[in-house]
C-alpha cells in the first residue's frame, strides 16, 4: 500500500496526521540507518491503521492519556498539582560561538531556534509513534521542514527561541489555538540515553532538560520539559570551526499547566 493512501486512511479513521506532501529525505548525511527509520515509522503507521479498522469510534486525543517517558534519565517529575496541556516536536538548531583564536576552546551556547509541532494527539493515542518523531524528523532536510515535518505533517503550534543567551523562549500562540506563551529557565538537566538518535552529521543528542517559566507566562504555562532529542551537540572543542555556526537537532516538548501544590 502506497504511504499517501496509509496517512490518507490515518486521516480519516485516526484524525492524528495528514496525508503527507514531505520535504526530500536527506541520504547524503551521516545519519546512520535514515532509509530504515522512515520504512519503520511507515511500518508503524500502516500498523496503526489496520488497528483503528477494528475501533468502533476513532480515538480522542485525552492529553490524560499521555505519558512522559522522562526514565531512564533522572529528571524530576512535573510539580504536583499541574496537569499536561501541549505536546510538540521541536526541528530546529542549537546555535553556538567559538573563539577561531584558540582551537581547544569549548564552543559556547548561543541560544536556539525551533519550529514546533503539535503532536498531542499523536502523544495521547500512539506514544510508540511518538517517540519516533524526532530521529524521523532528522532524516529530512532543516529548510523544508519549516513550514511542515515530514513525513508526519503535524500543524505547526509555535516556535521556540531565546530572548538572550540564557533565556529559552516558547510561543504557542497561532492562528489555530492560544496555548500561551514563556520565558523559562533551566531547572535541571540530564544528558541524553547513549543511545539517542544522533545528527545530520553524526553529532551527539543534546541534554534533556526540565525548565520553569518566569512571571509573566501566559496560558498558565508553568513548567517545560525537553525530552527524547536528537543531534545538537557541538563538537569538544572549536578547532576548524567558524566563529558562529549552528547543529541541527529534533526533540519533544511538553508543556504543564496550572497551579503548583
Amino acid at each position: 500500500m502506497r504511504s499517501s493512501i496509509i496517512l490518507a486512511s490515518v486521516l480519516g479513521a485516526l484524525t492524528v496526521l495528514a496525508a503527507p506532501t514531505s520535504p526530500s529525505l536527506n541520504l547524503n548525511s551521516a545519519l546512520p540507518g535514515q532509509a530504515e527509520t522512515v520504512t519503520e515509522y511507515f511500518n508503524m503507521l500502516a500498523q496503526k491503521v489496520q488497528e483503528g479498522r477494528s475501533m468502533a469510534v476513532a480515538p480522542v486525543c485525552d492529553l490524560s492519556k499521555a505519558k512522559m517517558a522522562i526514565a531512564p534519565t533522572p529528571l524530576p517529575v512535573p510539580a504536583e498539582g499541574l496537569k499536561l496541556k501541549h505536546v510538540a516536536i521541536g526541528r530546529g538548531t542549537q546555535n553556538y560561538t567559538c573563539d577561531v583564536t584558540n582551537a581547544t576552546a569549548v564552543p559556547a551556547q548561543t541560544g536556539a531556534v525551533a519550529t514546533l509541532f503539535n503532536a498531542s494527539c499523536v502523544a495521547a493515542t500512539y506514544p510508540d509513534l511518538l517517540n519516533m518523531l524526532p530521529k524521523l524528523a532528522m532524516s529530512f532536510n532543516l529548510t523544508e521542514v519549516e513550514q511542515k515535518m515530514g513525513p508526519s505533517n503535524l500543524a505547526i503550534s509555535g516556535q521556540h527561541f531565546f530572548t538572550n543567551t540564557t533565556t529559552p523562549f516558547f510561543n504557542l500562540d497561532t492562528t489555530r489555538a492560544t496555548l500561551g506563551e514563556a520565558g523559562c529557565t533551566k531547572a535541571n538537566a540530564t544528558s541524553a540515553p547513549a543511545n539517542a538518535p544522533k545528527g545530520q552529521l553524526g553529532e551527539p543528542a543534546v541534554p534533556w532538560l526540565k525548565l520553569v517559566t518566569h512571571v509573566g507566562a501566559t496560558g498558565n504555562l508553568q513548567e517545560v520539559y525537553r525530552i527524547e532529542t536528537a543531534g545538537g551537540s557541538a563538537p569538544a572543542t572549536c578547532k576548524g570551526m567558524p566563529a558562529t555556526f549552528e547543529v541541527q537537532y529534533s526533540a519533544q516538548y511538553w508543556f504543564f499547566e496550572g497551579t503548583a501544590a
